[in-house]
């Protein structure tokens, strides 16, 4: 059964039953974009694997690495980019998956309007994923929580621990079994089964519809001996008084805004600069959630504003010593303690 988890230490009593959206009402509001490169997991080998993809792309994935860090009781992030929204990050042996689309395209459920492919993780089956310790929901639109994904996901695993924001409830709870729905400061410790302990907290992130809908999700993650604590929102929309207490040494955010007419999908650019330090950030890791291969309408009218590299120029001025670390989808990239 579904639970809502006060704090920590958490108590846990049944969530009210919220109805479903309808996506006509969702569209306006905020729509987020989606996805980028190559991988596969073996979970049943202990060693570094290297695969090509189509297009030439390399990925690579490390189980040892992984399960090392853990052992030797060192902190480590290890941040493999799906494209899109989705993420798989492995901290000190923890395994996180987040906000995943990779079964099938983006298309809200009305693909005329818009629908969207990878550009570089093509071949991905859910089978290639390793053994998972938790999934993470930030939002409860389709480019996060993903039901072509989510619904053969949670054949697989049906116990799988879900971490999810309360307004997903109604796509969660037909599917998976064991889901806590965390409301901004909320929090919960996921354990993996070599004792690694992750503590994830809940921030606020955006309004999708009226303005007074609750907020969705960010997340701050902190490593098992808290030397490390990253940050995550995918549409660089926060609370800052919230945020205004906390710390985060990676920030994982859009840099580049996703523009429609009057309207802005995904902040990015000075926003961007202003949470790495707020957060007083030591890595920022830009996400590319708006490059996808798109069609329809809504893909037609869309417009990028900035680059990495005007991110860079605008992040050296306010927080010179933060560095940027650009993902390549598919391939872990590996952020040890201080």
């Amino acid at each position: 059964m579904a639970a809502h988890c006060n704090s920590a230490p958490l108590s846990c009593k049944p969530w009210r039953n919220r109805g479903p959206r309808p996506v006509s009402t969702l569209l306006p509001a905020r729509l987020s974009p989606l996805p980028q490169t190559p991988f596969i997991f073996h979970s049943d080998r202990l060693k570094l694997s290297t695969c090509r993809w189509d297009k030439g792309v390399s990925a690579v994935v490390s189980e040892e690495s992984a399960v090392g860090s853990s052992s030797s009781g060192t902190d480590a992030f290890k941040l493999t980019y799906l494209e899109g929204n989705s993420w798989l990050w492995d901290v000190s042996g923890v395994r996180i998956l987040v906000d995943p689309i990779l079964v099938g395209n983006l298309d809200f459920g009305i693909p005329w309007l818009y629908d969207a492919a990878k550009k570089f993780i093509k071949n991905f089956k859910l089978s290639d994923l390793p053994q998972l310790d938790c999934l993470l929901i930030t939002q409860s639109l389709d480019d996060h929580c993903h039901l072509k994904t989510l619904k053969p996901l949670s054949e697989m695993s049906p116990n799988l621990r879900v971490l999810a924001t309360p307004n997903a409830k109604s796509l969660l709870d037909p599917l998976f079994g064991n889901v806590t729905y965390l409301e901004p400061g909320q929090e919960y410790i996921v354990e993996s089964s070599n004792g690694s302990k992750v503590r994830i907290q809940a921030t606020a992130g955006p309004v999708l519809g009226p303005p007074w809908q609750r907020p969705e999700n960010g997340y701050l993650v902190i490593s098992p001996q808290g030397q490390l604590t990253l940050y995550y929102e995918p549409h660089c929309v926060y609370n800052k008084d919230f945020l205004e207490k906390k710390r985060a040494d990676i920030v994982i955010t859009p840099v580049i805004k996703q523009l429609l007419p009057n309207f802005t999908l995904v902040s990015g650019q000075e926003d961007a600069v202003q949470l790495a330090k707020l957060l007083d950030a030591k890595f920022i890791v830009p996400m590319k959630n708006g490059d996808l291969d798109s069609k329809g309408f809504l893909a037609s009218i869309v417009r990028g504003e900035g680059t990495i590299e005007s991110f860079k120029e605008l992040l050296s001025k306010e927080l010179p010593d933060a560095k940027v670390l650009e993902p390549t989808p598919g391939e872990p990239l590996q952020i040890p303690p201080p």
